[in-house]
């Protein structure tokens, strides 16, 4: 049997920007417009993209149509329609000349708002994007504003994980990149591979991050992009991958409601697979001396973040420090039932550490492995 890569498609933020150029030169006076070009500037790329539909909506204001197409992904957002509005308008003469914003953007219809703080779920690699495309093509003396718009994004926010991010009625504009990798496909496995070999010998201890959000974090907090390894759900294959590479030590970052699983050796992390959550913080609890109906209260729990919610109340009340004590002991089982995993897969004992962080992207536990390896390379 033939193996095929993988075809990858792009993230969210290159249909919104495409849709937003679309909808920029229907201002212009081009109404017929099959498809646009992208600087996708990371990777540095062009990315063709079809429109869809766009229509001149009132002088100087045009609507355009496009749809997501994230390749061989098991992505929620395969086909949904993603609009732009570009409203194109002449700078006043005070304007010209001042530190004025030539390029407004703004999240409309089914785009999320953060919980706390009320902005548009519209991340920095979507920002860049669109500016620096868009501006390429303003001239000297004009100003923009760009709404976008998911006429699905309410809908399928539901489906998502992005409330336990703070995120809510819509969806994010989210990613580090313009390709969208086919996480879920099992052939996305021997690219993540090929990433962890060559990094392996760059550096004598890489950060795997599950998902974007750990990615985001981890350079906000000042680690090096080029230590980074993104695994999706394939961590037990990618420590054993570490080990046969022999790589020295390995910092795992992430959302608690995933890594925890690691604490109860599941390694591959999809909750099609596995989802023992509650089970693993109930048994955490009971087993750190919780009485039996804080630990009933926990296992109710409708999700990870609901139950931390709950130790943290419990603390609050009775000034105690279950939280600490509970993560605390989840995060050094992390570190050893990884490193287990790693040594029976590969024959090496490797030092692994771990950081979680909660959905308000603050981190909950530090291991103490974590927290050394987190300050050698921060």
């Amino acid at each position: 049997m033939t193996k095929t890569q993988p075809r990858s498609g792009y993230t969210l933020p290159v249909f919104a920007c495409a849709a937003a150029l679309a909808a920029l030169r229907c201002c212009r006076g081009v109404h017929s417009i099959d498809s646009v070009s992208v600087d996708l500037l990371d990777p540095i790329i062009t990315a063709e993209v079809p429109i869809e539909q766009v229509s001149l909506l009132k002088t100087g204001t045009a609507l355009a149509v496009t749809r997501s197409e994230p390749g061989d992904n098991l992505d929620l957002t395969r086909h949904t329609p993603v609009w732009a509005m570009v409203e194109l308008q002449r700078m006043e003469e005070a304007e010209i000349g001042e530190a004025q914003e030539q390029i407004l953007i703004i999240g409309g219809e089914g785009i999320g708002h953060h919980k706390i703080g009320g902005g548009a779920a519209i991340y920095d690699y979507a920002q860049r994007l669109l500016r620096v495309n868009l501006s390429r093509e303003l001239q000297k003396g004009e100003k923009m504003t760009v709404t976008l718009i998911l006429p699905s994004g309410r809908q399928l926010a539901t489906r998502t994980s992005n409330e336990a991010f703070g995120v809510v009625e819509g969806l994010s504009l989210l990613g580090t990149t313009g390709i969208s990798q086919p996480l879920s496909a099992p052939g996305q496995l021997e690219i993540y591979r090929e990433q962890l070999q060559q990094k392996a010998t760059l550096f004598d201890c890489l950060v795997f991050c599950i998902g974007e959000n750990g990615l985001d974090l981890a350079r906000q907090l000042g680690i090096n992009p080029q230590r980074l390894i993104k695994t999706a759900n394939w961590l037990g294959p990618l420590l054993a991958e570490a080990g046969c590479q022999g790589v020295k030590s390995i910092l795992l970052f992430g959302y608690h409601g995933k890594l925890m699983k690691l604490a109860a050796g599941i390694f591959h992390t999809h909750h099609h697979l596995a989802d023992g959550r509650r089970e693993i913080l109930t048994a955490f609890c009971a087993r750190a001396g919780m009485p039996a109906d804080a630990c009933s209260s926990i296992f109710e729990a409708a999700t990870a973040e609901d139950a931390l919610q709950q130790l943290r109340a419990v603390d609050v009340a009775n000034q105690s420090n279950w939280v600490d004590r509970i993560y605390g002991d989840i995060a050094q089982q992390i570190d050893l039932r990884s490193s287990d995993c790693i040594f029976a897969h590969s024959g090496r004992r490797i030092s692994v550490g771990s950081v979680m962080f909660g959905r308000d992207r603050q981190i909950i536990v530090k291991s103490e492995i974590g927290d050394t390896f987190l300050t050698q390379i921060c």
